[in-house]
Parts: structure tokens; sequence; C-alpha cells
């Protein structure tokens, strides 16, 4: 029987992982470049560590610091306060250099070939009883289906990368209404303007696609791999697709059915349902119904600019006489491509739910600064990464490191098209097998009638001389 109980193992062994973390992609360096250092006392990387891990004790920081032996070695919850209210730290910065970090980590172990993409999507930060919190407003929350649609607290923007196997949250906005009647609370007074902590809260009553366009360029200044950006309706409207395209980057995104959102097809101006109805539709079981070449046109200052893309109409399995439309501007992906790589979008619906669920999203901290509203969603989304790294540690046997490239290579005795035509060989072989009796014109006929049926992939390695190749 262990000393140990297997509880406090467990927790030993969690601090050691963000430990870990901490120092593989170098949080301290981190901290310092989003001017987060003190000069005295407690380190901050300490007290960093401490509201990670805390979680894995099921403690809350007032229980673990009365509790015999805390967590919390050398210091107080005032200094835990103290930074998280901190106005010259930008948190912004601090993650998104981490995720940097942890993107390209995990970009080793994806294949070239396959397409990483950002992510964008919202959800209902609720703070239902905060009465003088910054900012916190009426907010919309077009995820509930009762009658209880407006709710206190903030519409959190959500940027995150992700290759489709592992998602990295890249950076976050808490987003309140613009209209001051609908603020609880306002901006507290004597804030710099000049500051980075009035900056963001300017942000924070800004239209979602002009915040949407500040934190794509930040990505993209912090060398984030993707080529695409991926988001619902809410933001699929031309004048924002455009503007992303702008960037160099192509947008997937699900088309909104409405009569306001006009598209080019043959120099006519029509809704989507009018192409849907108006355009013939492929037969039989496919994958999607109708795929259209059409025009996306803004105008602005009295100036018209056009970009091509392609709409790509599939049945809506909840309601089978419906359909759901994707507009893509990437006129080099097929059909089925756009499909699968807006299906990667549901990773974020999966990392909003364990956020809320686990990890104390909106429910740790009640401060009634923004900063420390910031601060604290900062600590949740780095407790995601740590558990998006340990996840594709566990499934990706080549997350052992270098030691698994030069094992596979030296394992890669044969390749897949000299596979093939061994197969082919041996197929052959018993064929001319004088207890079957066939001539050999009947076996050459076998041989092409079953090399025809082979997938168009196969039959190309099947080519003279493709083994011979490899």
């Amino acid at each position: 029987m262990s000393i140990i109980p297997e509880k406090t193992y467990n927790e030993q062994s969690s601090i050691r992982t963000v430990t870990n973390f901490f120092r593989q992609y170098r949080l301290g360096s981190a901290l310092k470049s989003a001017n987060a250092y003190k000069q005295k006392g407690v380190p901050v990387t300490v007290i960093m560590k401490y509201m990670v891990s805390l979680i894995y004790t099921g403690k809350s920081m007032h229980e673990d610091m009365r509790s015999a032996s805390p967590l919390a070695a050398g210091f107080r919850k005032d200094a835990v306060y103290r930074l998280l209210n901190a106005m010259f730290i930008n948190w912004g910065a601090f993650l998104i250099t981490v995720a940097a970090r942890v993107a390209a980590d995990i970009s080793r172990l994806t294949s070239d070939d396959r397409l990483n993409a950002i992510l964008f999507d919202d959800t209902m930060f609720q703070a239902a009883y905060a009465k003088k919190t910054e900012l916190v407003s009426l907010i919309h929350d077009h995820a509930e289906k009762g009658k209880d649609k407006f709710k206190w607290g903030f519409r959190m923007l959500t940027m995150a990368w992700t290759d489709g196997t592992s998602l990295v949250p890249l950076a976050f906005r808490h987003l309140a209404s613009s209209d001051e009647k609908k603020q609880r609370c306002g901006v507290r007074d004597g804030i710099d303007k000049r500051s980075r902590a009035y900056r963001i809260r300017e942000e924070a009553v800004t239209k979602a696609p002009d915040v949407m366009l500040v934190m794509l360029k930040s990505a993209l200044a912090a060398g984030i791999a993707a080529k695409h950006v991926l988001f619902d309706s809410w933001f699929a409207y031309p004048a924002t697709i455009m503007r992303i395209a702008g960037l160099k980057l192509h947008v997937v995104a699900r088309v909104k059915d409405t009569t306001k959102i006009l598209y080019l097809l043959a120099g006519e101006r029509k809704t989507a349902r009018q192409i849907f109805k108006e355009s013939r539709k492929r037969r039989g079981r496919s994958r999607y119904l109708l795929s259209v070449e059409i025009m996306l046109r803004h105008t602005e200052d009295g100036k018209d600019t056009t970009l091509p893309a392609r709409l790509v109409y599939v049945r809506n399995r909840r309601k089978r006489n419906e359909w759901i439309a994707f507009v893509c501007t990437d006129m080099g992906l097929g059909e089925d491509e756009i499909i699968a790589l807006y299906g990667k979008r549901w990773d974020i619906e999966v990392f909003f739910k364990i956020c809320k669920s686990y990890l104390r999203l909106a429910k740790e901290y009640r401060q009634l600064s923004y900063d420390a509203l910031t601060a604290g969603t900062a600590v949740v989304m780095l407790r995601y990464m740590i558990l998006a790294v340990e996840k594709r540690k566990r499934e990706d046997p080549r997350s052992l490191g270098e030691m698994f490239f030069s094992c596979y290579d030296e394992v890669d005795d044969i390749k897949f098209e000299q596979a093939i035509m061994y197969i082919m060989a041996v197929l052959a072989e018993v064929l001319n097998d004088d207890d079957i009796g066939l001539t050999e014109e009947q076996i050459g006929k076998l041989m092409d009638s079953f090399i025809q049926k082979l997938p168009s992939s196969i039959i190309a390695c099947l080519k003279p001389g493709s083994a011979s190749k490899t």
C-alpha cells in the first residue's frame, strides 16, 4: 500500500507538469517581455506558476492558504491580487508569445500537407452578480435557447490555432456593449490614455470584426504558421472577408442565410438562397449538393472591390430538407477539402466547454478591474495549453523527439509503392498456378480488371518503374 494517497500523487504529478511546461517554453522570459517582473520580493514566475497549478489541488486560493501545507510558499493572497490588478502588464503579448512557441513545437509533428488554420469564435463570459466590475454589460447570448437571452457579462472573442488534432489559444478580448445604457459600470477614472490599459478598454467597446483584424495582425507578427482563417456565420460578411484577404490569408466561413448579403454570379447580385434555388444540384449521395464560383463585392468610399470565392452547399444533417453553405476564398481547394477544413472549427467549441466546466473560466477570481479579468482569463488559457501539449505527447509517438524520427528511418525498409508491386507479383504467381488452370490471356485480363478497380493513387504506383524509383 502506498504511503502517499493517490490524490496527493496526482496533484504532485500535475504540478511537475506545470513546472516542466514553464521551463520548456521559457515562460519567465515571456513574462519579462510582457513587462511582468518585480524588482524585489517573490518572482512573478513563482506566483504565475502557483495560479496555474492551483486548479490541480481542488481548492480555492483562500482554502489553500489556510491549509496546513499550502501550495503558496513565501507569499500571501495580496501578492496574487497585485499581479492580477497590475495595469502595466501586457497579458495579450505574454499569451501570444507562449502560444507561438507551443504552436511551433506542435507543427514539427504535423505533415507539411496538412492545413493549419486560425479559428475565431465568441462565447458568453457571464458575470451575473458583478455590479461594480468595469464595463460589465448586458450581452446577447446567441447560444441561449430559452427566453433569457440577455445576460450580464462580456462577449469573449477568442482566436486559436489548430492543426486538426491540437488547439492552442492565441488571444482573447472581453467585449462589452458600446452603448453606455447597457453597461452596469463604466471605465474607472484616472487611466492614462497613452497606456496599454486604456487601449484594451477601448478595444472592449470596439466592433468585433475590427478587433478580429487587430488580433490577426498580432498572430502574423508572432509568426503563427497558418494560411486559412475559419469562423462562423456571425463574421461572414464580404467586408470582413476581404479585409482578411488583404492580410494574405484565405477565409473558410459558414454563410449567413440572409437577404442583406449578396454575391455576384454571372454579373447579377443574388443571395445564397437564390443561388441555391437557381443552380443545378448534384445527384446521388454526394458529400456536397452544389459548388458555385462567385465574386464577393464590397463598396467603401464609393469604390467597389471584388474577390473571387467559392460557395459550397451541403445538406443539413439536423434538418434534411435544409442546406448549409460555406464560402472559401482559396480557389485551389476542392470541395471536400473545404468541408474538412471547416470541420476543424469544432475544436474551439470543445475548448470553450473545457474552459468553463473544468478550468474555472469566469468563476475563479471575483475582481472589479478589467485588468484582473484579463489576467484571470490568461491563466485559464495557459492551463489549456498545458493540457493540449500533454494530450499530444501521450497520443502522438513522434513527440518522443528526434529519436523517433531516427528509428523511423531505420525501420523504413520497404516503401508503399514497393509493397504494392510485391503484392501484385504474388497475385500473378498464384494465378499462374497449374491447379487454377487459367491461360495467359485470362490472367492478363483478370489483372487489368483488378488494377482498374483500384484507387487512382494506387494505380499511379503500379506504373512501370515506379518501384525502382523508390
